[in-house]
């Protein structure tokens, strides 16, 4: 701690006083007048030039532009972003929505009204029925689509080479008459001769 007090004491014992500080500032203050007459430009004369008007306004300050540009951009809905926004985690909405479904169960209690429960209509067998139709649909229905479907193209394709063969036969054909035509003149020419 003395050592940091002594080492203070001495930095401001080399520090040059007020008085000089005050000296130093006279001193810049008179060459600041002296070199203000030594200067190729007169202040005064500046501050004259810009306080007059100019004598022209300057061009294109009254203009106006004669187009505009402009930037748009074309907003395309995508089914990904259409798809993005919806929101298939809460599952098919209620009858009435989901707060008239609340109030129906407090209105009338599933133990005291069996039959304004969901799937009431149905009894054990139909319910049973019904199950049976879904799963039957989801497991075995792809499939049987696409049986119908690979039937169909392999009906398709059976056609279209049908197709082409008769269309090579019937090309066969014509150029097998082009040729014997051209036989039977080539025949006819020669005896001419």
């Amino acid at each position: 701690m003395r050592l940091m007090n002594l080492a203070l004491a001495g930095m401001l014992l080399a520090m040059p006083g007020g008085a000089a500080a005050q000296s130093s500032s006279s001193q810049t203050g008179a060459s600041a007048t002296q070199d203000a007459g030594t200067l190729p430009v007169s202040l005064d004369k500046i501050k004259r030039a810009l306080a007059q008007a100019p004598a022209e306004p300057l061009r294109g300050l009254e203009e106006h532009p004669h187009f505009r540009i402009g930037v748009s951009e074309q907003q395309t809905m995508r089914v990904e972003d259409l798809l993005a926004s919806l929101d298939f985690t809460s599952g098919p909405a209620v009858g009435g929505g989901v707060y008239a479904y609340e109030v129906n169960q407090q209105v009338f209690p599933p133990v005291d009204n069996p039959l304004r429960q969901p799937y009431a209509a149905f009894n054990e067998p139909e319910l049973l029925t019904v199950a049976v139709e879904n799963l039957a649909v989801k497991y075995l229905g792809g499939r049987a689509l696409t049986a119908v479907s690979q039937t169909e193209r392999a009906r398709a394709e059976q056609a279209a080479r049908d197709e082409v063969r008769r269309a090579i036969a019937e090309y066969e054909a014509a150029r097998q008459r082009g040729r014997q035509t051209t036989a039977t003149t080539s025949t006819i020419t020669a005896t001419n001769r």
